[in-house]
């Protein structure tokens, strides 16, 4: 494919399944990888991580030779973290995204705090943030435990308002055990510069968020990493970076941006199953989601707050996903059920059913994947 480099008039087109393969290959799942548990955080600018078992999902269907194990213990010696950052939901960061991401995603934090002021009449907000800091750094403590204390010292506010401006004002994140493979534990709270035991850091340009997120979700366009991040006006900064981009149309005329460098597979490529956990960046990280789910199965990934996990097949959203019998992390399950949202043809199922046992291997104990049944169902609300 000829590239015509910054010219927005005559960039060249992407076809939608063009634009898919290349996310699938930044995102990991074209291929599996070697890659380091860690180095994969990175890479892909941290993981979902609203609910705890996810981000281990998200690296077996990534990574090759991964062991939930590996990314635990990243978490044990708090070389990744969970925080809120983007689009004001938690995930999972290295150290160093903690500290660098969760200052660039401040006006969102802040946009967010503004919708809470009219339960903070009276309250200094400054003063709050010293006091919910001391409280938490003096040891952590859960959600409960700092709108009670904060409370105390504004009686008259809203409690779910003094406990939202604190995370708003504070970069704080869960502490272990919450989060790690094998274990439990509510959530309880502390400060990043606490948990990490490096001071807080200056937020970064917003020019190398950009270059990171292209390098991740590319190509894409200003609106698209808008919804990723959370964040609005990065038109200025994508203009300033144009000379060292690329750029493209996809079928709907939407301008794209790209490095000059990064990988676009044939739309051709074969692009195998891969099982994914509810909230997966892939299906969340544009604006614009056709490329990774059909128009026709938008709004059946979930119901209400309730999403499941979903199956890609020729690497679009095919079908979603639940395990039974599988309550805590390492339990064997009994049954794994797939729900095609389409028609599955035999041997697109025995495709599915192969990933399936592959993913079972890795994330169940030893002998879960020939043990499961797995199953096809129509599509059926799991409720």
């Amino acid at each position: 494919m000829a590239i015509t480099k910054n010219s927005a008039v005559s960039s060249a087109l992407l076809s939608r399944r063009a634009l898919n393969r290349a996310t699938l290959e930044r995102q990991l799942l074209l291929r599996r990888t070697a890659m380091p548990a860690k180095d994969a955080v990175a890479h892909l600018v941290g993981l979902q991580a609203q609910n705890t078992r996810p981000p281990y999902y998200q690296l077996a269907a990534r990574l090759d030779g991964f062991a939930p194990a590996e990314l635990a213990a990243l978490m044990e010696s708090r070389e990744v973290a969970r925080i809120v950052t983007l689009r004001s939901t938690i995930h999972l960061h290295t150290a160093d995204d903690v500290l660098s991401l969760r200052p660039l995603v401040q006006p969102a934090r802040d946009r967010e705090l503004r919708i809470f002021r009219a339960g903070l009449t009276g309250v200094d907000l400054d003063r709050l943030r010293s006091l919910a800091a001391a409280l938490v750094e003096e040891r952590p403590r859960t959600p409960g435990e700092i709108r009670e204390a904060l409370h105390t010292e504004w009686p008259e506010a809203d409690p779910q308002a003094l406990g939202i401006a604190a995370r708003c004002l504070l970069p704080l994140v869960q502490v272990t055990p919450r989060g790690v493979w094998g274990r439990s534990g509510r959530v309880v709270l502390t400060t990043a510069e606490h948990w990490l035991g490096v001071p807080a850091r200056p937020a970064p340009a917003p020019d190398t968020a950009v270059l990171r997120y292209l390098a991740a979700f590319g190509p894409a366009s200003v609106k698209d990493m808008q919804a990723w991040a959370g964040l609005t006006r990065l038109r200025e900064v994508f203009e300033r970076l144009r000379p060292r981009l690329v750029t493209f149309r996809d079928e709907n005329g939407a301008e794209l941006f790209d490095l000059p460098d990064a990988p676009r597979p044939a739309e051709d490529t074969p692009a195998p199953p891969r099982f994914l956990p509810e909230f997966d960046n892939v299906l969340l990280g544009h604006a614009d989601r056709g490329r990774v789910i059909p128009p026709r199965f938008h709004g059946r990934m979930g119901r209400g707050n309730q999403t499941y996990g979903t199956v890609l097949v020729d690497g679009f959203l095919a079908a979603i996903w639940r395990q039974d019998g599988a309550g805590r992390p390492g339990a064997r399950p009994e049954v794994l059920t797939v729900q095609p949202l389409g028609g599955l043809g035999p041997t697109e199922c025995d495709a599915v059913t192969e990933e399936a046992r592959r993913m079972l291997s890795v994330m169940a104990e030893p002998g879960a994947a020939d043990a499961c049944d797995i199953r096809f169902a129509a599509f059926v609300d799991f409720g």
